[in-house]
């Protein structure tokens, strides 16, 4: 399946077949392949839980709007988007300077250079913190269902739900944002698939403010 392929046929679907599930090997697959997705200053500001245990489902599908594809799909994931992934001490940032040093794109000595960029890139505030990190994993994030799809998979991604609730319910931190869950697995053929929804055209798109 090429891109153009992809890109027609991927689809946000509603119905999941519970009963064909997702291996191992297709979703360690699809990580790794959206990891290649473009981010600011590599930070890579994203980690993923990964639901697949009925019963956990069950608790975040009550705090989910009772979407019935949250316990249908096979996998669900919720992204998070790390609001400290800027800071000094931080693991991934420390590796990220020490992968450039060993690249040879920096040296031992820019490494408060380094901090300063990443601070102004993304730490100036919460609110700019919250962009950044919500921004870059949503690169992942379309990736991520790109790749799903190159791989016979279907998704949806979904962004209704209680947000404070989830954190709550799953004990994550509160430096995490969670920009959406996504539902991962088969299309269930019994149902009927709607028709493709409106997209906007590229006179709609292209904008100048002269």
């Amino acid at each position: 399946m090429n891109f153009k392929e992809i890109i027609e046929n991927r689809r946000a679907i509603n119905f999941f077949d519970p009963k064909k599930e997702v291996s191992e090997e297709k979703i360690k697959e699809m990580i790794n392949m959206a990891a290649k997705s473009p981010s600011s200053f590599n930070l890579q500001p994203w980690s993923l839980m990964i639901l697949k245990d009925q019963e956990t489902k069950e608790k975040l599908k009550k705090l989910a709007w009772d979407q019935p594809k949250v316990t249908e799909a096979p996998v669900i994931m919720i992204f998070l988007a790390d609001r400290n992934g800027w800071k000094e001490g931080h693991p991934f940032v420390e590796k990220n300077f020490k992968e450039m040093v060993k690249a040879g794109s920096m040296s031992e000595e820019q490494h408060d250079w380094f901090l300063d960029a990443a601070k102004s890139l993304y730490g100036a505030d919460i609110e700019k913190q919250t962009a950044f990190a919500a921004k870059n994993t949503a690169f992942f994030a379309m990736s991520l269902m790109f790749a799903a799809k190159s791989l016979g998979l279907d998704s949806h991604p979904m962004d209704g739900f209680d947000h404070d609730g989830v954190k709550k319910e799953f004990k994550i931190p509160d430096h995490y944002w969670i920009p959406l869950l996504l539902a991962v697995g088969y299309y269930n053929t019994s149902e009927t698939l709607a028709p493709p929804k409106w997209r906007k055209t590229y006179d709609e798109i292209v904008v100048n403010f002269d």
